[in-house]
């Protein structure tokens, strides 16, 4: 379940290095397979009951650009809707993660998707069982995040909603999904981390079996494009993804 942390030492064995919270987050923890893993909760105004989305990093973690990772929150949280944001990396996670080898750790990402998977949804059952939540879950994902969360999505009925940036749907899940929520896709066509390949197959395979899709390109757009502070695609994005999830976690 989650609680409330009351100090930062425990997160010291998870990430480095370590920022405070935004004055603005409050910092909870879920426990998932033995290990506790720390979330930063942004709250909407307001005493009544709200939607709320699970927000997955990409594989360098939160610390390397908060900002970026607050700006989604921001949005999210001015139109009514809870964001929390989880670290679902162990150190040993960060530490294989950390190979300057491709291969390495793609490898080892294959072994830790359903693990990760497993964290996510043990924090949707931590989100739904708050008094302050209405019920409505979304998932949003970017770059490993949106992998993470597009097999939590397909495994869990719970979710509403899914978001994914430059991301798509781990191969070994890929045969196995019978289902998945609304989804939308943004992806940068000059991404050359993830090929946009990716971000149309996870769209192709959610309206195969029967889900409301979006897929929005970027035209010229390279990896992680949404995290710029100057170019106006980046605000594009946040705001395509807020009125996506305030469509769809409407109670």
């Amino acid at each position: 379940m989650i609680t409330r942390r009351t100090a930062l030492a425990g997160l010291a064995t998870l990430l480095s290095p370590i920022a405070a919270p935004s004055a603005s987050a409050e910092e909870l923890h879920v426990t998932s397979g033995g290990d506790s893993h720390s979330v930063l909760r942004y709250a909407a105004a307001g005493s009544q009951q709200r939607p709320a989305v699970i927000a997955l990093h990409g594989a360098r973690g939160i610390e390397i650009r908060p900002r970026a990772y607050e700006r989604y929150a921001d949005a999210l949280t001015a139109q009514g809707i809870d964001g929390y944001f989880l670290r679902y990396m162990t150190a040993s996670d960060m530490a294989a993660l950390a190979s300057s080898s491709h291969a390495v750790r793609e490898a080892y990402e294959t072994t830790r998707y359903d693990g990760w998977a497993d964290t996510v949804a043990a924090t949707v059952t931590s989100v739904l069982g708050r008094s302050d939540c209405s019920g409505r879950v979304g998932l949003l994902g970017f770059s490993l995040g949106s992998y993470i969360a597009a097999e939590a999505a397909a495994r869990d009925s719970r979710i509403a909603a899914l978001a994914v940036l430059y991301g798509g749907m781990p191969k070994v899940m890929a045969a196995k999904v019978k289902h998945l929520p609304p989804l939308i896709a943004l992806h940068g066509e000059a991404d050359r981390n993830v090929p946009i390949a990716e971000g149309r197959q996870l769209v192709a395979l959610g309206k195969s079996v029967g889900a409301e899709t979006e897929f929005v390109p970027y035209p010229g757009k390279a990896h992680g494009f949404d995290f710029s502070e100057t170019d106006p695609m980046a605000e594009d994005a946040i705001d395509r993804i807020t009125r996506f999830f305030q469509a769809k976690l409407a109670a």
